[in-house]
């Protein structure tokens, strides 16, 4: 369990950070943060272009001044038909032979495009974004104890989910390849199930403690039986916390690796807590806390009338 710290009180010494940062890091936090001069001359130049105001009466005044005008944007009638179709849109960055090296997809290309963040976008891609793991990324990855996982079916229906375990839970298996374990759970199969037709997949690792970034890893995923992948890997642990073994393991090919930025990751301070790791005690697991037992679904089959 992580308790949140309250950032919102108003003592400088009752907001500080209990959590294991450096005191540099820690410092960083409580600091004021200001954009550069240039920054918001950027900013409010951008917003009075978008809105159509530079040069004429109505341009923006005071704060203002600073907030860009956002236009909606609808992609051509010929890329909604082409998704509709299954197809893919057109990439404004591609080559001659309809391919691009840049990472990221054709849409959100479209988009830097018509919200004017082409040079931002690729100055985060050329800086940030690899396709492998550097030393640094599998440091994190082997001390992180939780990640986010997002999945989507053949037909792009979604599915997101947490996977925990103690740090290093998530196993580095070299520069482009890395494997989680799957455990017992509810047998809904949510996530594996989505591999199975689909096998993109979206990782979030963060640090809510000591460092306080995250790690993006996107590639593509397959499902090993835990005996398949140690006959690969035979330095996978063999001690579990009360038995608690892995049935199985997705191994995720690393396609994209990328930082996210630790200006809007709360800070949290762990706290003693003995976690029933393969319970099927109803209330260690939560119960029905939504109250949801009992609601009518759309897929039960309709009770036969009685005459």
């Amino acid at each position: 369990m992580r308790r949140v710290i309250a950032d919102w009180l108003t003592s400088t010494e009752a907001r500080r950070p209990t959590g294991t940062a450096t005191a540099e890091l820690l410092e960083l936090e409580l600091a004021e943060s200001t954009l550069p001069a240039s920054s918001q001359s950027a900013d409010a130049t951008a917003g009075a272009v978008r809105s159509g105001s530079v040069g004429g009466s109505d341009a923006p005044s005071g704060d203002d001044a600073t907030r860009p005008t956002l236009r909606a944007v609808t992609p051509p009638g010929s890329a909604v038909e082409k998704s509709a179709a299954g197809e893919h849109p057109e990439d404004p960055f591609a080559t001659t032979g309809g391919e691009t090296q840049l990472p990221g997809s054709a849409g959100e290309h479209l988009l830097q495009r018509a919200y004017d963040t082409e040079k931002r976008a690729r100055r985060f891609y050329d800086d940030q974004v690899l396709d492998h793991l550097n030393p640094r990324m599998k440091e994190f990855v082997s001390g992180t104890d939780l990640a986010f996982i997002a999945t989507a079916d053949s037909h792009g229906e979604c599915d997101s989910s947490l996977r925990a375990g103690p740090a290093g839970f998530i196993e580095v298996l070299g520069d482009r390849h890395l494997a989680y374990p799957e455990y017992r759970g509810n047998g809904v199969m949510a996530s594996l199930g989505n591999i199975s037709e689909n096998p993109h997949v979206g990782m979030l690792l963060v640090d809510f403690v000591t460092e306080l970034i995250g790690l993006h890893v996107n590639g593509k995923a397959r499902i090993l039986e835990d005996a398949d992948l140690r006959a690969i890997h035979p330095h996978l642990p063999a001690e579990f916390e009360r038995g608690r073994k892995p049935e199985r393991w997705v191994v995720v090919q690393v396609e994209e690796a990328y930082i996210h930025c630790r200006k809007h990751i709360p800070r949290m301070e762990p706290v003693a807590r003995n976690r029933s790791w393969g319970t099927d005690d109803v209330k260690r697991k939560g119960g029905d806390y939504f109250a949801a037992k009992g609601t009518p679904r759309p897929w039960h089959d309709p009770q036969p009338q009685r005459g």
